[in-house]
């Protein structure tokens, strides 16, 4: 039986049955790679959502753009950008402003990831980058942070780096879709990037990552070969080596002749 692309009512009814594979992916060539490996999720730039090849790329895969808060705006502001990106083929937009905004959103029939735990965005606030809900204070803040986006009409959240037995028991008492990254199997998908996943992130890479490949190694190794051949494209034009025969267009010495004759009378 063909696969077919999950609605959010879908997505609702297997909560808490099974955990379905997510991935941040930021190119076609990604995106093709995940369409055809199975992956049931994927988060992607809002410009790449607008791509006219994006669903021919990936008919079944559940997307959800997402951008930080500040590069969008005010909540109309917000609603326009989900309608257009809603109009080009997106599942739901993932949205970390405030629960407001979720709200306006949702009211217009918009679904809506909030993200609860470490946001990046706002990691001043919990201390930077580190995990999130250690402690029964900071682990309540969470759960009421995902009441607030049931009350706003979101439709699921990203829990980051939050300890797996706050997230299990927080996935457990909420409707909520929720997405763990860095959070444990207690939740209802997986989420990395694919930067992680083939090994090319040259940044920090979080506990959470899994390398299945080493991209940076063929990266690293094709890098090379280019610096080598335009290296010796410039020393084929300092020798005169190129261009060659086969690279170049003659012309008919009748024709060329002609044309000589003609030039010297300009």
């Amino acid at each position: 039986m063909a696969r077919k692309r999950p609605t959010i009512a879908d997505l609702q009814a297997i909560k808490g049955q099974r955990q379905l594979a997510m991935m941040r992916v930021t190119s076609l060539d990604e995106l093709a790679a995940a369409e055809k490996a199975g992956i049931d999720m994927v988060s992607v730039p809002p410009d790449m959502m607008l791509l006219p090849a994006f669903r021919e790329v990936a008919p079944t895969i559940f997307a959800m753009p997402g951008d930080n808060f500040y590069e969008i705006g005010t909540a109309d502001d917000f609603v326009r950008w989900a309608f257009k990106l809603y109009k080009a083929g997106a599942d739901a937009v993932y949205c970390s402003a405030s629960f407001e905004t979720v709200k306006r959103m949702a009211d217009e029939g918009i679904p809506v990831i909030g993200h609860v735990g470490l946001i990046p965005s706002k990691a001043t606030w919990t201390g930077g980058f580190k995990a999130v809900g250690k402690t029964a204070d900071s682990a309540v803040k969470i759960m009421e942070a995902v009441r607030r986006y049931e009350a706003a009409g979101a439709f699921g959240a990203e829990i980051e780096v939050v300890p797996v037995e706050v997230a299990t028991a927080i996935s457990a008492r909420t409707p909520l879709f929720m997405i763990s990254m860095g959070a444990g199997t207690g939740c209802d998908a997986q989420y990395l990037f694919a930067e992680d996943v083939l090994g090319y992130n040259r940044g920090h890479v979080p506990r959470h990552a899994k390398i299945y490949r080493n991209f940076r190694l063929e990266y690293d190794r094709l890098q090379q070969e280019r610096v080598a051949a335009f290296s010796e494209f410039v020393a084929d034009v300092a020798s005169g080596a190129y261009p060659e025969p086969g690279h170049i267009v003659d012309m008919d010495p009748a024709e060329l002749d002609a044309f000589l004759k003609r030039l010297d009378q300009l």
